[in-house]
């Protein structure tokens, strides 16, 4: 059976965590972040981190074999 291959895209976007969930950045936090446009509160929030919903988590995993 030959090796699997990673989505190298995915790699970069996710990563494992140690109980088995999927960790992601938020969107909406590359241009636009000027006044008016979004709030502090909301560009702050948009920092941390949040897990992946658990409908696309499976896919997820698929693209990351040896994750």
């Amino acid at each position: 059976m030959p090796k699997l291959k990673t989505h190298t895209g995915a790699k970069k976007r996710f990563k494992l965590t140690k109980n088995g969930k999927v960790k992601r950045a938020h969107a909406f936090k590359r241009h636009l972040l000027n006044n008016g446009r979004k709030t502090t509160k909301r560009k702050r929030g948009l920092r941390k981190a949040t897990y992946a919903d658990k409908t696309n988590v499976a896919a997820i995993k698929h693209l990351l074999p040896y994750a």
